[in-house]
């Protein structure tokens, strides 16, 4: 099978090694040392302001955004969240059940924001700023520098779940003046599932020290403690640590996360452009490098989805809900290569010349 989805996606044979090596024991110098590297890196590649912290979360990129919900906001806060898919909303039934004050910018499948749904809150007192700046159930990619804008002019609080877009797209923390950005290990970093990265500005650490959640697991105040030495409050994923690790060092060798943005990049323009004559509307033209959302106009995007994986041998990434039918996304992360698209393009080609599409 090759894997064409925004995550789990394919990883590299190095990451593959790690994974089939015994798990070492971890509260160690050693593991110590590669935990501090791990941040070291972290805070690079985000170009996150000088003493911002990293913290390492066991959990998917879910755990990390309600992490970052209970520890920086609180019920005195009153925020904006866009909601534009599926994990927009995820944001909003966080701000719920933690009971943060909201207002919400929803807003239809395949659309971006812009400055015209932004103009309502500007001056109104709002303390908070909640975005997934690639929605990734849809393929959008929010313009960071517009919000940014509108943050820094009402002197708001800057949340970005950023884990489909973190190395495929241009992000400059300090530049934007962002307080939290997300990640993920299962996403441009081309490990397994299973940790999920924060990374807190000063303000944000200010933020977590003054606040109280009603927690243990995430708890930030212990996991930044921790931190600092290298370490976890608990038990983490300790092989997934250990391929992140080689991942980061890797993208260092190879030029950087420029150098991965570029390649990434390349890979969704080289897909994009040899799909014009398939029965598919793109979705968007706001698009991130990680994905192309695609509308198929003749068929259904499931069955594509599952014609793809049974005939195929390859998977592409399906929609659930409302959108199950209408727009399944194929992604431009991980261990992939320009031959393996070519695999894909013909299997759609093949599917048209059979009339499935």
């Amino acid at each position: 099978m090759i894997n064409f989805t925004v995550g789990p996606v394919q990883s590299n044979k190095v990451v593959r090694a790690i994974g089939a090596e015994n798990v070492p024991y971890f509260r160690t110098p050693e593991f110590s040392e590669i935990m501090l590297e791990n941040e070291r890196l972290m805070l690079k590649f985000s170009k996150a302001t000088d003493g911002a912290k990293v913290v390492f979360i066991t959990g998917s990129g879910t755990a990390s955004m309600e992490a970052v919900i209970m520890n920086t906001l609180t019920s005195k806060d009153k925020a904006i969240v866009v909601n534009g898919g599926s994990f927009g909303h995820r944001f909003v039934e966080m701000l719920k059940i933690h009971e943060i004050p909201y207002s919400e910018i929803k807003l239809p499948v395949g659309k971006a924001l812009s400055e015209d749904e932004l103009r309502p809150y500007d001056g109104q007192g709002y303390t908070s700023f909640l975005v997934n700046v690639h929605e990734t159930s849809t393929g959008v990619h929010y313009d960071i520098n517009m919000i940014a804008e509108f943050c820094r002019r009402n002197g708001i609080f800057l949340i970005v779940d950023a884990i489909s877009s973190f190395l495929a797209d241009e992000f400059n923390m300090a530049k934007l003046g962002a307080d939290v950005m997300i990640t993920g290990s299962q996403k441009a970093l081309a490990c397994p599932p299973g940790v999920s990265i924060i990374v807190l500005s000063p303000k944000a650490v200010e933020r977590v020290e003054k606040n109280d959640p009603k927690c243990m697991y995430f708890d930030l105040k212990d996991a930044l403690k921790n931190q600092e030495r290298g370490q976890t409050p608990f038990t983490p994923a300790v092989g997934t640590l250990l391929q992140i690790h080689a991942r980061l060092r890797e993208i260092e060798a190879a030029g950087g996360v420029e150098a991965e943005t570029a390649r990434m990049a390349e890979l969704a323009e080289y897909f994009r452009s040899q799909i014009k004559d398939l029965p598919f509307e793109i979705v968007s033209k706001s698009m991130s490098n990680a994905v192309t959302p695609l509308h198929p106009t003749t068929a259904s995007a499931y069955d594509i989805f599952t014609i793809l994986k049974d005939e195929y041998g390859v998977w592409v990434c399906p929609n659930g809900g409302e959108m199950r039918d209408s727009i399944f996304r194929v992604g431009h992360l991980g261990c992939l290569n320009k031959e393996d698209y070519d695999i894909l393009i013909d299997a759609l080609n093949d599917m048209k010349q059979r009339k499935l599409i």
